[in-house]
């Protein structure tokens, strides 16, 4: 489990209630969730929980947001180690496969799982799987631009948008001839397809 908190300080109540709402959402998710359950974890009242969070979905919208958080700056830190833009969408997609236990993984759980419950919790800031996945790609994509891997007229917004659509569904959905849990085929595909497109004048 992911937390803020200090090695050398105890935990605020706040963040021990986010640690606890974090433990429950990995098992039960947002609906089964309870205030009650939140409390107990963190090993207070609930009066007293209601101090900190005036309801559910603030409190779990917090961890939610901490999770987040949490996920895109440890996906930057794996893949500002990786130089050049095919080796980096590579290292993204086997971030995002193996992270089944990590902060995105269970982001990305709750949003298929319970769309609507996940809006409401976390908010307009949080909930876009694809628009979250563009600005993070947007970086590297600028990034590549100025060293000239890719074309000097690529719009970055819409080329970061298709890469993020490539990457979720490499990373997540399976098919016939790639295996995405291949390092040397994932590369290929990579190199094969989406980086001509990507030095190819947009149309």
């Amino acid at each position: 489990m992911t937390s803020t908190t200090s090695t050398t300080t105890p935990p605020s109540v706040r963040d021990r209630l986010i640690d606890a709402a974090e433990v429950c959402l990995r098992a039960k998710g947002i609906r089964a969730t309870t205030v009650s359950e939140v409390a107990e974890g963190a090993g207070v009242s609930r009066g007293w929980l209601y101090r900190h969070f005036p309801d559910k979905v603030t409190l779990l919208g917090a961890a939610i947001v901490r999770l987040n958080e949490a996920y895109w700056s440890e996906a930057h830190a794996v893949l500002e180690q990786v130089e050049g833009l095919d080796q980096q969408i590579a290292a993204g997609i086997r971030h995002g496969r193996t992270a089944y236990d990590d902060p995105g993984a269970l982001l990305m759980k709750l949003r298929i799982d319970e769309p609507d419950e996940f809006a409401a919790c976390a908010g307009a800031g949080v909930q876009g799987l694809v628009p979250d996945l563009a600005s993070f790609w947007s970086r590297y994509l600028i990034a590549a631009r100025e060293k000239g891997e890719i074309h000097p007229d690529v719009i970055i917004a819409e080329a970061s948008e298709w890469v993020a659509r490539v990457v979720i569904s490499l990373a997540t959905v399976p098919g016939d001839t790639l295996d995405p849990g291949d390092s040397n085929q994932l590369l290929t595909h990579i190199r094969r397809y989406l980086m001509p497109a990507l030095r190819s004048a947009p149309a």
